[in-house]
Order: C-alpha cells, then structure tokens, then sequence
C-alpha cells in the first residue's frame, strides 16, 4: 500500500453512511451521531441493532424524539437473522429504527 492509499478515507456505500450501528457504547454516543448525521443533511438515518443492544436502540431514538430534535418521527422494522455459532444456527433478532425530519 503506498502512503496515497493509505492516506485516502475508505469510500464507504449510502447505505452505511446513513446508518448507526448501536453496540456497546454509551447511549449518548449514539445521539451524537444520529445528530451529526441529520446536521450534515442525511435523512433519513437508520439506528440498527441486534440482539441486547436493541434496548439501546430504543433508547437512543427516544432521546432524539423527546429530546433534541422534537421534529422526527420514528418507524420501526423488526426481524430476525439466523446465524452460524459455536453452538449451531442461532436466531438473534434485529432492530431497524428510521428517523426523518
């Protein structure tokens, strides 16, 4: 890799940077996120989790909601991913919250 690439930031598709994937991080991290994104003109943006961190997504939308920006409206997509572990197939369930001014 020459030091041009390296230097390059890596192109990343809409559809990531619209999105927020919640992990482990506290809440507000997120919030921030969600807010830089709407300050930089994306709308709407996508708050996605799985598994236990669906709660902080829950969160982290509420608090946009009620409140920084009063304005947004939430929807919610629910669903299910089956995915290969130790154990066998496991299914973990999935959290799509889309927020729009």
């Amino acid at each position: 890799m020459t030091s041009e690439e390296a230097k390059k930031p890596t192109e990343r598709s809409k559809a990531d940077r619209d999105t927020i994937f919640i992990g482990k991080k506290p809440p507000m991290s997120y919030v921030l996120a969600v807010i830089t994104q709407f300050s930089e003109g994306t709308n709407p943006v996508h708050v996605k989790a799985r598994g236990r961190s669906i709660s902080t997504a829950v969160d982290v939308a509420e608090l946009i909601k009620n409140k920084f920006l009063k304005d947004v409206k939430a929807s919610v997509g629910i669903a299910t991913e089956v995915i290969e572990a130790e154990r066998g197939k496991m299914n973990v369930s999935t959290i799509d919250i889309t927020l729009s001014k």
